[in-house]
């Protein structure tokens, strides 16, 4: 009897290797029997699992939630806890430890809990690391496979998932006659951005978000003690965690609200709610953020575009809290006089006489100021809406019709099962996306819970197919299929 020809290990090659594409690897590789399948992830930092948030290597950036609340497995909410304490990570970083117990670790840790539960798989062959960016990305001429070009060579593949990291800030309007000059600093996120900044040195920080409270906390720690302004349109800080959690407050999604002005009031009436039985505003937030895509697909188009044009901004303060260690950092500034957050927009700037001189108008007011500085910092927040043409791998893909991006400008459309949706409207059945850029279809997708759970779901997707290899052949699924 003839021995039957052994059967092809299916290809997946995933672009981009920081959390959502290393958690897509990982549930795969434990998911499908290690012989019928092979993942190349294409990630030109020489480790997986870091990308932007979890490769810093400044001490001063802490994970924004505590230990507990943070896993690569959505179902075990304490494996990264119990990877921690028996990490020897806390007795080197006895300021992870807040007052009331819990963990927040420095960022790079949970890159480094990241790339150990990868590593068997590295090791096994089963996960390839293919270091080096994703720079095209084109169909075979039979239309049934991928190849994926980068600066490391060729990866071919019969199944591809788009799990690039964030995109650069991009450069306010009123900042572009800055971008070349000495003290601007257009992207925070390069290693020892913030090094040549003096320590009198005067310093505005465009946004008020998580990265802004960053740059801030690192300053500090370099022992810089000059004046710092942050500004951002409505002036709003990242708000902090409670001394004592609660259990998550509310009922959202038994009766969801079908506008953005309703859901507005469901909030306003579960925070008075909240108060009247003692329980913090974060509880509140909590449950928001537990029964987000319930409340996100109850929601009309129109009533989506509406909810990030005009709430969004209010949610991200609420949602994104810093850790108190960095919040203590920010308060003791405030508290001294060096530290201010205001609320503007900003309308020009210029170099003059070596400093940067940016004029502004305070929300409310109709005079124009203008006020020098020694430096710059952008902190504007990642530009997912246009990841698809700054990415030009994700750029090469919309230009062949393959990919769009939302209309609400958040980053790539997909169906609710996570396939990229094509300019006619259809889907490829062996093209995903995985991680924040693809929120726009499922609501709440930027905290690493959710990118956990998206993550595993993806894989199950892609599993799926790996049992029915036939399907794979079958390129376009006609649209509409996303909502």
């Amino acid at each position: 009897m003839n021995a039957l020809p052994p059967i092809r290990r299916l290809r997946v090659a995933i672009i981009g290797g920081g959390f959502s594409g290393a958690a897509v690897a990982w549930h795969l590789a434990r998911m499908h029997r290690p012989e019928r399948i092979s993942i190349s992830v294409i990630e030109p930092r020489p480790v997986l699992g870091g990308g932007l948030a979890y490769s810093t290597e400044e001490p001063s950036h802490r994970v924004n939630v505590p230990a507990v609340r943070m896993s690569m497995v959505p179902d075990d909410p304490r494996h990264f806890a119990r990877w921690l304490t028996g990490s020897g990570e806390l007795e080197r970083d006895t300021d992870a430890i807040w007052k009331n117990g819990d963990a927040y670790p420095r960022r790079r840790v949970f890159g480094r809990y990241v790339a150990e539960h990868l590593a068997p798989h590295l090791g096994s062959g089963v996960v390839h690391h293919v270091e080096g960016s994703a720079t095209n990305v084109t169909r075979d001429a039979s239309g049934a496979g991928w190849t994926v070009h980068t600066s490391s060579g060729l990866v071919a593949a019969d199944i591809v998932v788009l799990a690039a990291t964030h995109p650069h800030p991009a450069i306010p309007a009123a900042l572009i006659q800055l971008a070349e000059a000495p003290g601007f600093i257009a992207d925070p996120y390069v290693a020892s951005a913030l090094a040549g900044i003096g320590p009198e040195a005067s310093v505005l920080i465009v946004g008020s978000g998580l990265t802004s409270a960053d740059m801030v906390a690192e300053l500090s720690r370099r022992g810089h003690r000059g004046r710092i302004v942050a500004l951002s349109r409505r002036g709003l800080r990242s708000r902090g965690h409670p001394d004592i959690r609660g259990e998550p407050f509310g009922d959202f999604a038994s009766a969801p609200a079908t506008t953005a002005l309703g859901l507005l009031k469901n909030i306003r009436a579960t925070l008075a709610a909240a108060r009247a039985a003692n329980v913090n505003w974060q509880s509140v937030f909590d449950q928001l953020r537990l029964q987000g895509p319930v409340l996100w697909a109850a929601l009309t188009p129109p009533e989506r575009a509406r909810l990030v044009r005009q709430l969004r901004v209010f949610w991200d303060v609420h949602r994104f809290r810093i850790a108190p260690q960095v919040a203590s950092v920010l308060d003791r500034r405030h508290e001294g006089g060096t530290f201010d957050t205001i609320a503007a927009r900003l309308v020009a700037s210029n170099v003059e006489d070596g400093s940067l001189a940016v004029s502004f108008q305070r929300r409310g007011q109709t005079r124009i100021e203008t006020a020098r500085f020694d430096a710059v910092i952008n902190t504007t927040g990642p530009a997912h809406g246009q990841a698809p043409r700054l990415n030009p791998a994700l750029s090469s893909l919309a230009q062949a019709g393959l990919i769009r991006m939302d209309q609400y400008g958040l980053g790539i459309e997909t169906s609710l099962d996570s396939r990229a949706v094509g300019r006619d409207g259809g889907t490829t059945t062996t093209l995903f996306v995985a991680g924040p850029l693809a929120r726009a279809t499922f609501g709440e997708l930027m905290g690493l819970p959710e990118v956990a759970r998206h993550a595993q779901a993806v894989a199950a997707e892609i599993v799926k197919l790996l049992e029915t290899p036939a399907t794979i052949s079958a390129n376009v699924v006609p649209g509409p299929l996303a909502s």
